[in-house]
């Protein structure tokens, strides 16, 4: 008998970054795989912070079926400049908006909730209590911790301690809970009685594949090719970038930056002042290999103070590439310990003149780059294939 499952996840399909893409993928895989899906989700509006053009003009409450799967659809409001307390509403309004969409399925022997929002937790239980079942919580981003360590919580702490007893409560309503990093299941353990489940991201080595890849547009330069690619927001440490910028040879290097975010303008603002380094808006999924494979060195710059609240799953794109990386982040971090185990990359606590003749020492002899970025994709795919990882979260439900 088919299991018929309720998939909860604020970003879904047509959404093709971060937790948008790995929650279709997983729901994708849920199907191949013999089970009826239904999915509870908000209009499409990541990163860009604005509900895309196809869905402007469709109704709040939206209806579709793809390939199988239902999807429940809540058009939840979206703020331009997303602050503390706007993402509060924003947090609120998708919440009640989806309980409405939870009464229109039917059937339910299992429900996943994928956090963030912690509110799809509770969105979670309200369907386990309706249909009797098990609630399994997936956590992508402890969002209240990754908040008072970027600084979007500054000042609100009585705020924070009303959030975090409500995530506790939150918590120990699932029956399993997992998460994408080890030192992330750590914490889960202070926040739930929960059984625990380590469910990393995962890396399709057929799509990102340097061994058929074409050279994208946005990267043609002869120099040597600096790229970021993904969301521009506050976990990311972007004075720390405007310092590298300044500090790289601009003869030797272009910089690009591809994304979208709550910071793009300000950056793209900032960036003006340099002739190497440029700014694209996203790119399709179906252009994601092209434009990893074709960049020289991938670079991610974290906030130093934020230790593993967010396992970032760009980090697993970018060594798939087969191409080096350097990343700034805290010394404590898994980043680090993935880095240095798969000697993929450069990781640095503190950014430092250093850094930039580490970067100059490893594209000063090619076999060096080559043997990096080759040492980076072997590891990831071993580690983080997407087949051996969905396989054991299929393993999981069939025990539940």
């Amino acid at each position: 008998m088919k299991k018929n499952i309720t998939f909860i996840s604020l970003n879904y399909a047509p959404e093709d970054t971060a937790i948008g893409l790995y929650s279709t993928q997983w729901v994708e895989y849920l199907t191949e795989n013999g089970c009826n899906v239904s999915v509870i989700t908000a209009f499409p509006y990541y990163p860009q912070w604005e509900i895309t053009k196809d869905y402007k003009d469709k109704p709040r409450f939206l209806k579709e079926e793809k390939e199988g799967v239902k999807i429940f659809r809540y058009k939840l409001y979206v703020p331009k400049t997303p602050t503390f307390f706007k993402r509060i509403i924003h947090l609120i309004d998708f919440t009640l908006g989806s309980i409405i969409n939870l009464y229109k399925v039917k059937n339910c022997d299992l429900v996943i909730s994928v956090v963030p929002f912690t509110s799809s937790v509770l969105l979670g239980y309200i369907q386990k209590r309706r249909f009797k079942t098990k609630l399994w919580m997936h956590i992508q981003d402890f969002e209240f911790d990754a908040a008072l360590q970027t600084g979007v919580g500054s000042n609100k702490k009585w705020i924070f301690s009303i959030l975090f007893q409500l995530e506790k409560w939150l918590f120990r309503k699932a029956d399993i809970a997992s998460t994408i990093s080890q030192s992330m299941l750590t914490k889960l353990e202070e926040k739930t009685l929960s059984q625990q489940f380590y469910l990393p991201n995962w890396i399709d080595e057929d799509t990102i594949n340097p061994n058929i890849h074409t050279t994208h547009s946005y990267l043609k330069s002869e120099k040597i090719k600096v790229l970021y690619s993904g969301n521009i927001g506050d976990k990311q440490d972007w004075e720390v970038f405007i310092e590298f910028c300044k500090a790289l040879d601009p003869f030797k290097y272009e910089i690009i930056v591809v994304g979208n975010g709550s910071k793009k303008d300000w950056l793209v603002k900032k960036i003006k002042d340099f002739d190497n380094v440029l700014y694209y808006p996203p790119v399709p999924y179906s252009e994601l290999s092209n434009l990893l494979c074709s960049a020289d060195l991938h670079i991610l710059f974290q906030k130093t103070d934020v230790l593993d609240t967010v396992m970032p799953s760009k980090v697993l794109g970018m060594m798939a590439s087969e191409k080096p990386s350097l990343i700034l982040g805290n010394e404590f971090s898994e980043v680090k310990t993935i880095l240095e185990k798969s000697n993929g990359g450069i990781y640095f606590s503190e950014f430092s003149l250093d850094v930039i003749k580490k970067v100059d020492d490893v594209f000063e002899n090619k076999n060096v780059s080559y043997e990096m970025g080759k040492n980076a994709r072997d590891y990831i795919v071993e580690k983080f294939s997407k087949e051996k990882i969905l396989s054991n979260m299929l393993d999981q439900i069939n025990k539940m």
